[in-house]
């Protein structure tokens, strides 16, 4: 599903993401070709349900797999599916989807911190990009573009969990620029996986 072709929903942020493609010809010329490719954020309606749940079936699968016990990462998968998500955005959940080039690539959700006697109020509950736009800026730009919602509703300070042995996550949520603030415990069935907030300012 392409979240462009959907109609009817607020533009979030644009950007323009450039690629460089050098060929090199066995005459040991070098040819430069330039790409453009459009990136846009928009703030999630429920007919894009079906395009949240394939993102984070793909995303969760390839973060977790290992990570969290199959049976409950099965589960967790299974449990939202489009009915979910388009009964979560009907109910006011604060998703932003990313769109690549016409096609979904990442979303996040964000909102009231559950993170109580801190001066973070907000929080963004989830960031995920699929396994094939990684690597790339694109988690960056939707990150940047989370925390532009959170502060369009006043929340300048802001948190996000991730579990600890998520190395490439908090690898990730550290370049940005977050701080360890908290750790606690995610059960998942009979087991306990370690977590961390990362907060900023």
């Amino acid at each position: 599903m392409s979240a462009r072709g959907l109609g009817g929903r607020r533009l979030n942020r644009v950007y323009c993401v450039f690629a460089i493609v050098i060929v090199t010809p066995e005459t040991g010329g070098i040819i430069s070709l330039m790409t453009i490719s459009l990136t846009s954020v928009y703030l999630a309606e429920p007919d894009d349900a079906p395009a949240l749940a394939m993102i984070h079936e793909d995303a969760w699968r390839h973060a977790y797999q290992g990570l969290i016990p199959h049976v409950s990462l099965s589960r967790m998968i299974a449990r939202r599916g489009p009915g979910w998500w388009q009964k979560a955005l009907n109910n006011g959940v604060d998703a932003l989807l990313l769109d690549f080039d016409g096609e979904p690539a990442g979303y996040a959700t964000v909102g009231r911190s559950r993170l109580k006697g801190t001066p973070y109020s907000g929080e963004i509950f989830e960031l995920y990009v699929r396994p094939d736009y990684q690597g790339v800026g694109l988690g960056g730009q939707l990150f940047r573009a989370a925390r532009k919602r959170l502060s369009e509703r006043n929340h300048y300070a802001f948190c996000i969990w991730a579990l600890a042995d998520n190395d490439m996550g908090c690898a990730f949520y550290r370049h940005l620029g977050g701080q360890t603030i908290s750790e606690g415990l995610e059960q998942f069935g009979d087991t306990a996986l370690r977590k961390v907030a990362f907060a900023w300012a």
